[in-house]
């Protein structure tokens, strides 16, 4: 059985009234990916907030820092599989995919990353961003300190923390307005 045929159960506005700046990054999606991922259609009801969200997700996921393109891709997608939110598994798994030439490591990393063969510094940064998004009342130093250990600075503790809170403010968002993956998600990297 197919996911539903919307984008978002709220709906999503016409492209064709968007301020010409979005109209540029519509274009350039789909030069790029051949699509516009449906989180951006998404949050295109709240124009403003679509860039904000733009703004911070490139800042988290594509700035330089001590962690790889594919150690937050993971991160995004423990979250979301902590979550359960569909949309960010398909994308995320997609991308984690892609990133590592490895088909089964996305699909461990959405079912259920602990089966995994991963370093231990990946593993420890994974236990964190679960141990963040299902119990974050629970988080203490003795967290950090595994982090630290496995030799995160300060700095990579402050961005492992940051793209975990990202995705799940993501994975809610998601599920608050059912928003479907692109179909072409699922059939990346395969």
């Amino acid at each position: 059985m197919p996911q539903p045929d919307h984008i978002s159960a709220l709906g999503v506005p016409d492209p064709d009234g968007f301020d010409d700046d979005l109209k540029v990054i519509w274009q350039k999606c789909v030069e790029k990916l051949g699509f516009v991922p449906n989180v951006l259609s998404t949050y295109s009801l709240r124009p403003q907030r679509l860039r904000n969200f733009m703004a911070m997700y490139n800042e988290i996921m594509l700035s330089k820092c001590g962690l790889s393109k594919l150690e937050r891709e993971m991160i995004a997608v423990v979250v979301s599989s902590t979550n359960r939110c569909y949309y960010c598994l398909v994308a995320h798994g997609a991308a984690v995919r892609a990133l590592s030439d490895d088909p089964e490591l996305g699909e461990m990393m959405a079912l259920n990353y602990r089966v995994a063969r991963l370093e231990p510094r990946q593993r420890a940064m994974l236990d964190f961003a679960w141990k963040l998004t299902a119990t974050p009342h629970l988080i203490e130093d003795a967290d950090r300190d595994v982090l630290s250990q496995q030799g995160f600075s300060e700095e990579d503790i402050f961005d492992i923390s940051e793209t975990a809170a990202f995705f799940n403010l993501s994975n809610r968002m998601a599920s608050a307005t059912d928003m479907m993956p692109n179909r072409e998600y699922h059939r990346q990297a395969r």
